[in-house]
């Protein structure tokens, strides 16, 4: 039987297509996942029907448990999502490739928990796209980072709950359309 190739996810689609140009074909297929593909909710409309009746889920975080946010599929990364789903389906297995920072580890973590894979897992870090350091990353696979992925999960609940409580005043108070987060919060 033909070995299957495996699925190698970026961020960006320019980098995808430089990485594909190193990779043979026939062992790799280069998709980019355009960032992030998993959020907290922006709108009501985007909160699913199974929690719209609690008080947080507009907020996207639930306060009382943890402050768990809710996460959805970031609004037009659907078809990014069904596309990675469907090459994933005929991967041998799945390397994330995301950038090596907080925000990159999260992208990984968030793939997983979306592509559900069957397959083995990689996660793959290189800071220059050459063959060199392609194949170096490739010798050096590590495990998501989970202390990373908590960073950035607690900077997103910081910034919702600061931002969605405290805008609201910006708006009376200062001028309409001004957004406060974590670090503007501190000057109020």
């Amino acid at each position: 039987a033909a070995r299957r190739r495996a699925l190698l996810v970026v961020e960006s689609p320019a980098k995808a297509k430089t990485i594909q140009k190193i990779l043979s074909s026939e062992q790799y297929v280069v998709e980019a996942c355009v960032g992030h593909v998993r959020d907290m909710p922006n709108s009501a409309k985007q909160v699913p029907a199974k929690y719209k009746g609690q008080p947080w889920a507009t907020l996207g975080v639930d306060v009382d448990a943890g402050f768990k946010p809710l996460y959805v599929t970031v609004e037009g990364k659907g078809k990014i999502v069904l596309r990675l789903k469907a090459l994933l389906r005929e991967a041998g297995q799945l390397i994330l490739a995301t950038d090596d920072d907080r925000e990159g580890e999260a992208i990984s973590w968030h793939l997983l928990e979306v592509l559900k894979p069957k397959v083995p897992v990689h996660r793959a870090v290189f800071r220059e796209i050459t063959p060199e350091a392609v194949a170096r990353a490739f010798e050096r696979f590590r495990e998501i980072n989970a202390r990373l992925v908590e960073a950035q999960e607690a900077r997103r609940v910081l910034d919702r709950l600061t931002g969605y409580t405290l805008s609201p005043l910006l708006w009376k108070k200062i001028a309409a359309n001004l957004s406060a987060g974590r670090v503007q919060s501190l000057a109020l």
